[in-house]
């Protein structure tokens, strides 16, 4: 059944909505430089001379389901030109481009839009408990912005009422698309939170891009992001010395870390430190007894926690929650690097903004390498 309920959405989402779509306008070869992604592995494009684009979505991280299958399945959609006529290979799905209205299933997602400043196309959105953004939160006030429900509870009728030409899913997260996939609506798998990098994540502004007709401006943005990480990160691959970072809390009895692959863990090489568990081959989370992680981390120097905690996160609120916090080194150092989600808009900016996040981190790492005067984004040094 697990497996089931990972790949059935990703398959829905594919249906067999493909073939001619109607006459129209000429058509205007697509420039491929535009759409081709060089850090993003969920994402793939071919374009036609035509000026459809071939976009081919694969899980990034190949993951595992619950019962073990390697899950290979693969997306293929065409994005036509509205008014052309095309005639677009078999197994792909139909999409007519620009959209005009979509729903979105997480932050993540919206944190595109937001970066384009495209939020004329968003027309639906699943819980926005911790949403930040004024801009979006008067779309919802004044009926701009649907709210459809969670995951798992999504009202139907809701989602007819966002008239959305597409909806953005997660397929591998918990799900619940029953509701959806009898709408008839085409499911657009959305993979960037599966990427392996920070800048692979951020590249999924392009995919955003190609449904809304911004390519250009995607691509812009992202070139511009792309120096600025690459530009910090020279310069903190040129340190000499390299502190440890630890990652994480305790909750329910288990230490939730990252895995050595994750993007955060290549975040962390990138600002010049070494993760503790450099060398675990996951690319998720990872949990793991106090004693097993006490044995990894111990004498980190640094440790860094993203929470959403009800007001003034500290050292005393650390200890509370675990006396043992108090034996880490990075702990007695008051070395902990920390971001707090309910006064940061952390999901709807930080995805989109790894430069940022990166020069946080060698700020906190190696602060001479960047100005005094330097203002944290996200992450800073917990007071």
């Amino acid at each position: 059944m697990g497996l089931l309920l990972f790949v059935l959405p990703l398959l829905l989402a594919c249906g067999a909505r493909n073939g001619r779509v109607a006459a129209g306008a000429d058509v205007v070869a697509a420039d491929s430089s535009l759409v081709s992604p060089h850090y993003a592995e969920g994402f793939k494009v071919r374009c036609q001379a035509d000026g459809v684009r071939l976009v081919d979505i694969v899980d990034p991280q190949h993951s595992a389901d619950d019962e073990g299958a390697l899950s290979t399945q693969t997306c293929h959609v065409a994005l036509v030109p509205r008014g052309v006529e095309a005639v677009v290979p078999e197994g792909y799905t139909v999409v007519n481009v620009p959209i005009e209205h979509c729903i979105l299933m997480t932050t993540l997602q919206l944190s595109g839009f937001i970066a384009l400043d495209a939020l004329d196309y968003v027309s639906g959105m699943t819980s926005t408990k911790s949403l930040k953004n004024a801009d979006v939160r008067k779309r919802i006030d004044d009926g701009r912005i649907v709210k459809i429900g969670i995951e798992g509870n999504f009202d139907s009728e809701l989602v007819m009422a966002a008239r959305p030409d597409v909806i953005f899913i997660s397929p591998f997260k918990r799900g619940g698309y029953e509701v959806l996939t009898e709408s008839g609506i085409t499911l657009i798998p959305h993979l960037g939170y599966k990427e392996n990098s920070a800048l692979g994540q951020a590249e999924w502004i392009k995919f955003i891009g190609m449904f809304v007709g911004m390519e250009r401006q995607a691509n812009e943005y992202f070139a511009q992001v792309e120096q600025q990480y690459n530009k910090v990160k020279a310069m903190a691959d040129s340190v000499s010395v390299r502190p440890t970072v630890m990652s994480g809390e305790m909750h329910g009895g288990q230490w939730y870390a990252v895995g050595g692959r994750n993007s955060l863990a290549q975040m962390f090489r990138d600002a010049g430190a070494d993760y503790v568990l450099h060398d675990n081959a996951e690319t998720g989370g990872v949990t793991l007894d106090f004693e097993e992680h006490y044995a990894r981390a111990a004498n980190a120097d640094f440790w860094r926690i993203l929470n959403a905690y009800d007001g003034d996160f500290s050292y005393d609120a650390l200890l509370q929650s675990d006396a043992r916090n108090a034996d880490f080194n990075a702990f007695r150092k008051h070395q902990v690097v920390y971001c707090n989600m309910k006064q940061t808009a952390y999901y709807e900016l930080a995805p989109m903004h790894p430069d940022q996040l990166l020069e946080d981190f060698v700020f906190a790492f190696h602060p001479s390498l960047l100005p005094k005067d330097y203002q944290p984004h996200f992450y800073q040094l917990l007071k």
